[in-house]
């Protein structure tokens, strides 16, 4: 729960980061610091790095490093509050990447989280019509959030499978080089000098994204995802809060846009309670 506030105060942060820097450069600084933190602590383990570890972290760190550098590039023309709740939709859209890749068919409550889900997106991102407006911000934010879905499923892939500290640090590492080799392809400007805000920011949100991966990788081998799943939804609301401190104001629709995300999140991950078999019944009678 902790760890939610700590993950909901993140999209300000960046949101102020991205005015002194483009995104992929910060992206890249952020999870640098990242895993040169994880790396620190548990330098002792990282001797007995296995190949399946690397190969793990470097796939999730590709899916990590697309994820954030979108959701970072959409803070530049997004408010903080509506990155963080459209980033949300992480959690209904991983049964649904799981249909379409994995050939799982969704419950019938992750069919209901994703409507609401959806619902919530169309208030949320145009609440000034019924129809859904989706501009550049919120495109770039939501495919984010599908990169994040990815990650979430490769991280239930591999967890218990590795190390969790060894599989974090090539994770942060992978995504890292990725969004610094990503500035040159599209041409973003590198900061001459690095301001003394852009490094504050950097190193405390690389140390909070260090704390905030290594949970995560802890959680989904420890505790219940639909557990881990309630939990995270205070994550936007945090976000929310700290939005509206910041004087950050959303319209009403989109805050009733902004609850159904959260509802939708929730009934994605309820499961319905099977029935005993009749013929079990009969059987002991």
């Amino acid at each position: 729960m902790l760890i939610t506030l700590f993950w909901g105060a993140t999209f300000l942060a960046v949101q102020y980061a991205v005015t002194m820097s483009g995104p992929l450069f910060f992206v890249g600084l952020r999870f640098a610091t990242a895993a040169v933190a994880v790396a620190v602590v548990s330098w002792r383990c990282l001797r007995g790095m296995t190949w399946l570890e690397v190969k793990a972290g470097v796939v999730i760190g590709i899916a990590i490093a697309c994820g954030y550098s979108l959701q970072t590039w959409g803070l530049t023309s997004i408010s903080s509050s509506k990155s963080a709740f459209i980033t949300a939709m992480y959690v209904p859209l991983v049964p649904l990447l799981q249909w379409l890749c994995l050939r799982r068919m969704p419950s019938l409550m992750s069919w209901i989280g994703i409507a609401l889900a959806f619902a919530g997106l169309v208030l949320l991102a145009g609440p000034e019509g019924s129809s859904l407006h989706l501009g550049h911000g919120e495109i770039i934010t939501l495919v984010g959030a599908v990169a994040i879905a990815a990650e979430i499923i490769l991280i239930s892939t591999w967890a218990g499978k590795v190390d969790i500290r060894r599989v974090t640090v090539v994770q942060l590492a992978t995504a890292s080089v990725l969004a610094f080799a990503a500035t040159v392809p599209t041409g973003e400007a590198i900061p001459a000098t690095l301001p003394p805000g852009l490094v504050g920011v950097a190193v405390g949100l690389g140390i909070f994204s260090a704390i905030i991966q290594v949970t995560m990788n802890w959680a989904q081998r420890s505790v219940s995802p639909t557990r881990a799943t309630v939990i995270y939804t205070g994550e936007p609301v945090w976000a929310g809060i700290f939005g509206r401190m910041a004087g950050e104001r959303l319209p009403l629709l989109a805050v009733a846009g902004a609850a159904l995300i959260v509802c939708g999140v929730i009934v994605s991950e309820i499961k319905l309670k099977k029935r005993r078999s009749l013929d079990i019944a009969t059987e002991e009678h």
